[in-house]
């Protein structure tokens, strides 16, 4: 009787990549929590753009008010895509505060330029570039950060200026376990500072430095609605996690902002004069692109109040 003896496995040589960065291999990609129904819609044409995020909308007048059984179910579609389009709405200021005050109180930021009404914004990008190509969600700097943003663009270059937005259930779902472990229950700070800075002279900013002081909110926050959680820590304003070592709130910092870089959480959206988005602050974070010099891209957006993450 012959004994075959099976060949050595081969020997590799030593191999690593960096800790820290984004994990390759297959992502976890759910759209809604689960156990909820995913109904279709009756009162507009939804068109999703992404796999867990993003939807064009068709058939919906954003300049006419919204009666009570659209709303409700606009509403839906924003917590099960997190951000939609409206094509050539060419919506007036007037218009676009109407719209977006059927999610609540509006806010407005000191530190931004205004269009014909106070309530807009105006981010003329041939002025001050703010904002772009920095993932970040909005005004997280403030106790209430922002519920949701309703943006138009009024002039777009020829080509370019593209915004993306990412999902950021998806990017907590796709973390290591261990990282999740590392970060339950730990709070980190938010201030307006590090992030305007990089605009506005020092003068400007320390005007605004009492009403407002740097605030805590949770790492990992749970949407008040949905219940998911997701990263609440974006590159602008956060600056450390709380009973952490600089080195290591760094680097976990460092590794929760990456999350928002993988494409498969993601949705770009191409604009058009007289386009619409409006999305949910709470469970996303954005990046204009500023690929269209020396042409002039003007948007006009409208904010509307939030509560304090938990």
């Amino acid at each position: 009787m012959t004994i075959t003896t099976p060949p050595p496995a081969p020997v590799l040589r030593e191999h690593r990549v960096p800790a820290d960065g984004l994990y390759e291999g297959p992502r976890e990609l759910r759209r809604v929590p689960e156990g909820r129904p995913d109904l279709p819609y009756e009162r507009f044409r939804l068109v999703p753009l992404g796999r867990v995020i993003g939807a064009e909308i068709h058939g919906v007048d954003l300049s006419r008010p919204l009666e009570a059984a659209l709303r409700a179910e606009l509403d839906r579609a924003l917590l099960e895509w997190k951000v939609l389009f409206f094509r050539d709405q060419h919506l007036t200021s007037h218009q676009q505060r109407a719209f977006a005050g059927h999610w609540g109180e509006l806010e407005t930021n000191p530190l931004l330029a205004t269009g014909d009404d106070p309530e807009v914004a105006r981010l003329d990008r041939s002025t001050v570039p703010t904002f772009e190509n920095i993932w970040h969600a909005d005004v997280t700097f403030r106790e209430r950060p922002a519920l949701g943003a309703v943006l138009q663009l009024r002039e777009v270059p020829p080509a370019g200026g593209d915004t993306l937005w990412a999902d950021m259930a998806a990017a907590y779902d796709n973390l290591p376990q261990e990282v999740k472990e590392r970060i339950e229950g730990a709070r980190a700070v938010h201030d307006f500072i590090p992030g305007f800075s990089r605009f506005f002279p020092p003068e400007r900013l320390a005007a605004h430095q009492e009403r407002f002081p740097p605030v805590e909110h949770p790492v990992v926050r749970r949407h008040p609605v949905t219940g998911r959680r997701t990263i609440f820590v974006n590159a602008s304003f956060t600056t450390r996690i709380v009973g952490f070592g600089r080195e290591e709130s760094d680097r976990l910092l460092r590794l929760l902002f990456q999350q928002a870089h993988a494409p498969e959480f993601q949705v770009r959206f191409s604009w058009r004069a007289g386009d619409v988005a409006f999305w949910d602050n709470r469970a996303t974070q954005h990046y204009a692109v500023n690929d269209y010099a020396p042409h002039r891209r003007v948007a006009e957006r409208v904010a509307i109040a939030g509560d304090r993450p938990h």
